[in-house]
């Protein structure tokens, strides 16, 4: 009945396109909800006053856009009466906003497509032109002075714009606060005088309508008497609107190994289709900023001492770069945060919250993401986006290279390879100077800020223009200097937290104070409000049931329902934690309910599990990093709540879910390559993180003996050079010894380890070079116990101060299998599950003729007749007879049971090798439901089992179910390659077979059906047994069930298995292949790239003895030479060095890198050679077009030196020549061998 219906302001509302939309402007019609119809009034069914001068035209505008012109108006007055409500739930999709770049004709700016998936025209930072009608309309508008009222339904809101809006901003409609704050007096003399007033009118759930004001009288005490949301039940008139308040970049997992990666993204850029951008790690903790109201949050957190750290060090560069102009800035900001929706995520560095690998110089902050969140997928900001946006604000910036060439970025992988084992910030940084097209100076030197160990370089592939876009934005965007540089700005963090010492909220309330109001004006996060004190936050724990059970308003609360059930349904390892949202405290009721969610992810394997549900279902949002989602739950009555649920349908049905920006300059690339990241970490980083600070536990709890087990463990992952693993089993012996002797029983604090660690580490640098080059640099040290941040309870909340998780190696290839040595024993062990015929495997290797193969004795220990602890009787059996193979006829599910079973290798000098079932299993569990369930169907045949684990055990089907929740968490891949990294040995037990029928649905239902009640009873009672609880009942109806459906498909449990007499046998070979040492160590794969030393073209050793026995016989002088050589025996290896990096520098050795593995062809031109050398001079050849070079001065090829005589003395030979020291016999024609260039 709106057909195209002209409004009040000049805009048309068309119900074909549910939309609205100004005839001035270029712009897609923008959504509006069909809920705006509901409210016309029975006096007024065929119109529509929106008296909200909505500045269309203005949506075309980037935000960097947006930025400029912000800067030439006045700051906005903070409203005391802002909209608490979502905002107009027709932009819920943003995917109609259309964004022109500020600076690059293809823009890596976030782009919004518009119907059809069209992409945009060409872009500029210039506004967009407008016709003369639609100034005079804007004018006419902009012009008019009158109330304007808020259209809310609950908690849906249209909110008004301020009417002296200037021209050319893009003003979305904002998602803040109701009960607003006091101004700072440098916001009050500069914020605009003449507001419009407002009078926010809302709908409660009755349609009464009621004035904002008086429901700022809540009763704080009444309404939070009980835990919010416990008496709010979800029925039909329930919705939802949520939106994402702050987050970070997606966590997206290579499939492929690091060396697949790399390869890949060398490729890309050598064919033109990608540029490589490379940034520095800098070491410390994520912090995201989303205004005053938007919030501060940590990684899974805020209120607390780590976002109250966070804003005092982000209000104090605002001081350091505006100077006295600061507090109008830091309101300004704010506004510019709020108005636009926008979050700032920021690397925080910082002595207070505990070590990392160094402690910092100074405290700091570093931008690494800007995030338009709008109001549905949040949207990412390019790299020179980011830096124009920080520049704009002087906010600090990161240190960033550009490799778009082949040479250029092959080079920098090889510059990594060189300093990987040993680099600083100092030689890192001006290598990749060297080597990269663009360099990009941060505005924090990180040696200055934090010092010489760096952590690391991340480096993503970005979009081809990425390099135009930078040089534009460097020119419009110059630096600016720091304002207040070099004057007093009052305490600083480690004065202000080391004056306040006595607890955690003592701290909290110093820092924010000090911050002043122009940042922070509202602590409610942190304090809570009125009688609710922020330890009181938590909301009922069925807040998240009801936010998946309640109808969706929009879009964007869909796909967040979406995210959130899916994690739920796979178990994935994360908590869904709800806290009282206290901005929105004056406008809560009983049926109006405002959260904020975190959604915190416990494991990095929950995002390779997601990743992978994204690959089957496109339409997924992203899981990010650093989650959090504003959440409100509100009722209606019947009518208004069909209009909405109505209306949601039509939004949901009608929004493309693959019709997104791309984001962070990944435009134009396959979802794939857009994704393709490395982080690439240096070794000095990981001696004091990973083997250092993360072995403490180790160390203390178990002794020096498995943390030796340990840190060697990890150098095999990383693929340490031999050397350097030698180099640092002695510096971290020599660690262990004296942290024990200084501490005794008492654990170092990981939090404060360097306290003990940098001084070890000094004296041990001191002592020679080589040592000072394992440490990296040593000295700089910063006292941290008397100002360290106080966490109360001990709670590490980031997981910064957790063991970091080693990479997990890609699966392996094959059955992979070690050599065991025949003096020492073996150790067979079974990480399986009850039912998967190891007792029987054991017997059956017990009585095979001749054993494993050779005459070590076998013998097994069953568990189901051991009384007492099982492994330690293993032990003692291991202890009495060293040499034997033990069959460990025992389930050995976990990690804990793994190192007990290393600590017996180690302590009766033993192999291990475990042997399990083979299966495909899940995204979550390497046992599939069809394994499951012949273990389940195995044990239910069993009778007078020694275990009592039989068809007469009443919980049979509960303890089958136990076990298998013992491996959850992890997939077949993770699961196989821990036990190869750990044992180097996996065997696999032949299970099902592979050409089999699915299996049967009432078997696969009662199966899951007992996973979901598993979880039930787990939930609620923990590990007790299934025949207590208030879950009994149902779990005796489950096992009865369970064994009617399976004795109804036994035919077909017994048909997909592969024959016993098979298993065993395809079991005894690979267990007899150990034994003998005739197969393969394990393949796992793993970086094939380590450090690098020098650049060479590698000749084959074979072709240079035949030239040598040639040229012998038809040279006297060569021949005389070489007769009592043995050139034969003696000449391993021959190349001809063409850079050192001691010698010439990483930069001349990572610059043959373009040139890996490629065919060189080398001239042989002179035979040199002295009593203690000899040396071909050589002419190197062409690769394509490119010559290759030496950096020697003489090139050549050694081919012997006297005893005791190192290889560089060949160097000295044409100096040897002019002394008349040496002789010289030249080739003519010289003879050419073809080479290859590698990296030594």
């Amino acid at each position: 009945m709106y057909e195209n219906q002209s409004l009040a302001t000049g805009f048309i509302f068309s119900r074909s396109f549910g939309r609205l939309w100004h005839p001035s402007t270029l712009c897609y019609p923008t959504p509006v909800p069909r809920l705006l119809r509901i409210l016309h009034t029975p006096e007024r069914p065929n119109s529509l006053t929106i008296n909200t001068p909505l500045h269309l035209h203005s949506l075309c505008m980037s935000v960097p856009q947006r930025l400029i012109s912000f800067f030439r108006r006045k700051p906005k007055k903070l409203s005391n009466s802002s909209s608490n409500s979502f905002s107009h739930l027709s932009s819920t999709h943003s995917t109609t906003r259309k964004f022109h770049s500020s600076v690059s004709d293809s823009s890596t700016m976030p782009n919004h497509k518009g119907k059809g998936g069209g992409s945009s025209k060409e872009q500029t930072w210039k506004e967009k032109p407008k016709s003369e009608k639609s100034t005079t309309t804007t004018s006419s508008i902009s012009s008019s002075a009158m109330k304007v009222d808020d259209l809310q339904f609950g908690s849906l809101t249209v909110n008004p714009v301020p009417v002296q809006t200037p021209q050319g901003i893009w003003k979305p409609r904002s998602f803040g606060t109701t009960n607003g704050v006091s101004t700072s007096s440098v916001e009050q003399e500069h914020a605009v005088s003449n507001q419009t007033s407002k009078v926010v009118v809302e709908s409660n759930g009755n349609g009464a309508i009621v004035n904002s004001a008086e429901k700022n009288n809540v009763d704080i005490s009444k309404l939070f008497k009980n835990l919010l949301g416990t008496d709010f039940n979800v029925d039909n008139y329930t919705f939802l609107l949520s939106q994402i308040r702050a987050t970070f970049y997606p966590k997206f997992e290579n499939e492929k190994s690091d060396q697949e990666v790399r390869t890949r993204m060398i490729e890309m850029v050598s064919n033109g289709l990608a540029t490589l951008e490379v940034s520095l790690k800098h070491s410390g903790s994520l912090f995201m900023y989303a205004g005053h109201e938007g919030g501060a949050y940590a990684k899974n957190s805020f209120g607390n001492v780590y976002t109250a750290v966070g804003v005092f060090v982000l209000g104090r560069m605002f001081r350091e770069a505006w100077g006295t102009e600061a507090f109008k800035k830091q309101a300004e900001f704010n506004n510019f945060l709020e108005e636009n929706r926008m979050c700032v995520s920021m690397e925080l560095v910082t002595a207070v919250l505990g070590d990392h690998g160094q402690r910092p110089r100074e405290d700091y902050v570093v931008v690494t993401a800007v995030t338009e969140l709008g109001n549905g997928k949040p949207n990412f900001y390019s790299t020179p986006d980011i830096i124009a946006f920080c520049r704009k604000w002087r906010l600090p910036t990161n240190h960033v290279w550009l490799f778009s060439t082949r040479k250029s970025v092959s080079s920098f992988f090889a510059a990594f390879d060189a300093l990987c084992e040993e680099g600083t910030a100092t030689p890192v940084c001006k290598a990749l100077d060297e080597v990269a097209d663009i360099s990009i100076p941060g505005s924090i030197d990180h040696i200055k800020a934090q010092g010489e160990i760096l952590e690391g370089l991340v480096a993503r592939i970005v979009s081809h223009e990425s390099s135009k876009h930078m040089e534009k934005v460097l020119k419009e965007f110059p630096l600016s200097p720091l304002e207040a540089a070099g004057h007093d700005m009052g305490l600083g963090l480690r004065e202000i937290c080391a004056a306040n010492r006595s607890d955690e909220k003592q701290q909290m309330k110093a820092l924010l104070q000090s911050v002043g109001t122009s940042l922070c004006p509202d602590h409610s996060d942190w304090f809570g409000i009125g009688s609710v004190d922020a330890h009181s936050r938590n909301a009922d724990r069925s807040i998240v049931s009801k936010f998946l059970q309640a109808q969706s308003a929009d879009y964007s609360t869909a796909k967040l329902q979406e995210i959130v059930r899916l994690m739920r349904e796979k178990r994935f390892p994360a908590a869904f934690k709800c806290y009282y949202n206290f901005h929105k405290i004056s406008s809560m009721a009983s049926d109006n309910l405002h959260f904020k969610m975190v959604i915190h992810v416990h494991s990095d394997s929950a995002f390779r599990r997601y990743h992978k549900e994204m690959r089957y279902n496109p339409g997924l949002w992203p899981l990010y990093r650093g989650f959090f989602v504003d959440v409100n739950l509100f009722k209606t009555n019947k009518e208004r709540a069909a209009e909405i649920a109505k209306d949601s349908k039509v939004i949901v049905k009608k929004t493309n879910p693959n019709c997104h920006t791309s984001t962070s300059g990944t435009e134009g690339l396959a979802d794939e390559d857009a994704n393709l990241m490395i982080k690439l970490k240096f070794l000095t980083y990981k001696i004091r993180t990973f083997l250092i600070r993360n072995g403490l536990s180790t160390l203390f709890k178990e002794g020096p003996a498995a943390y030796k087990s340990y840190y060697l463990r990890q150098m095999k992952i990383w693929n340490t050079s031999a050397g350097k693993q030698r180099e640092l089993t002695k510096m971290l012996d020599e660690w262990a010894a004296y942290i024990r002797r200084k501490c005794g029983n008492k654990q170092l604090s990981s939090s404060i380890y360097l306290s003990e660690a940098e001084p070890f580490l000094e004296q041990y640098a001191k002592r020679c070079p080589e040592n000072q080059t394992l440490i990296g640099s040593a000295g700089n040290f910063v006292r941290a116990e008397d100002f360290l941040a106080i966490i109360e309870g001990g709670r590490d909340e980031e997981g910064d101060l957790d063991t970091e998780r080693s990479t997990t190696p890609s699966s392996p290839s094959t059955i992979v299998i070690d050599t065991v040595p025949k003096d020492e024993g073996l150790i067979v062990f079974f990480p399986g599950i009850p039912g998967c015929a190891k007792s029987a495997l054991c017997k059956e290797i017990l009585n095979a003729p001749g054993g494993l193969g050779d005459d070590r004795p076998v013998h097994s220990l069953m568990g189901d007749l051991i009384k007492g602890k099982y492994w330690p009787k293993v032990a003692d059996e291991r202890k009495r007879k060293p040499y034997a193979i033990t069959l460990a006829d025992k389930n050995a599910p976990n990690e804990e049971v793994w190192r007990q079973i290393e600590d017996m290798c180690r302590s009766t000098r033993a192999s291990a090798v475990p042997v399990i079932p083979d299966s495909e299993g899940t995204d979550s569990n390497p046992f599939s439901l069809d394994a499951l369930a012949v273990f389940i169907f195995r044990v239910l045949q069993r009778a007078n089992h020694p275990g009592n684990l039989d068809n007469a055990s009443p919980n049979a089907g509960y303890v089958l179910l136990m076990f298998y929740h013992l491996y959850d968490g992890k997939d077949r891949r993770e699961f196989e390659s821990e036990l190869a990294e750990r044992f180097g040995t996996v065997v696999k037990i032949p299970l099902l077979k592979a050409e089999r029928s699915p299996l049967p649905s009432p078997v696969k239902s009662v199966i899951e059906e007992g996973l979901n009640l598993y979880k039930l009873h787990t939930r609620r009672h923990g590990r007790l047994d299934s025949t207590k609880g208030a879950y009994s009942r149902e779990w005796t109806n489950w096992e009865k069930r369970l064994r009617e459906v399976f004795s109804g498909n036994a035919e077909y449990l017994n048909a997909i298995q592969v024959p016993f007499d098979s298993s065993v046998k395809q079991v005894l070979e690979q267990l007899r292949a150990v034994a003998k040492g005739g197969s393969a160590t394990p393949s796992t794969e793993k970086r094939k790239f380590g450090t690098i030393v020098f650049a060479a073209v590698t000749l084959p050793v074979t072709e240079m003895k035949t030239l040598l026995e040639s040229l012998s016989q038809t040279n006297p002088k060569i021949g005389a030479f070489l007769k009592d050589k043995d050139m034969h025996n003696n000449l391993e290896k021959a190349h001809v060095t063409l850079a050192h990096k001691r010698s010439h520098g990483i930069a001349a050795v990572a610059n043959y890198g373009v040139y890996l593995n490629q065919n060189v062809p080398v001239d042989l031109t002179a035979l040199l050679f002295s009593d203690k050398s000899a040396a071909f001079e050589v002419r190197l050849g062409s690769v394509g077009n490119d010559e290759i070079i030496s950096k020697n001065q003489w090139p050549h090829v050694t081919i012997w030196t006297a005893k005791g005589v190192l290889p560089k003395e060949a160097n000295t030979l044409l100096q040897l020549l002019s002394d008349g020291k040496a002789t010289r016999i030249d080739i003519e024609p010289p003879i050419t061998i073809s080479g290859t260039l590698d990296f030594y």
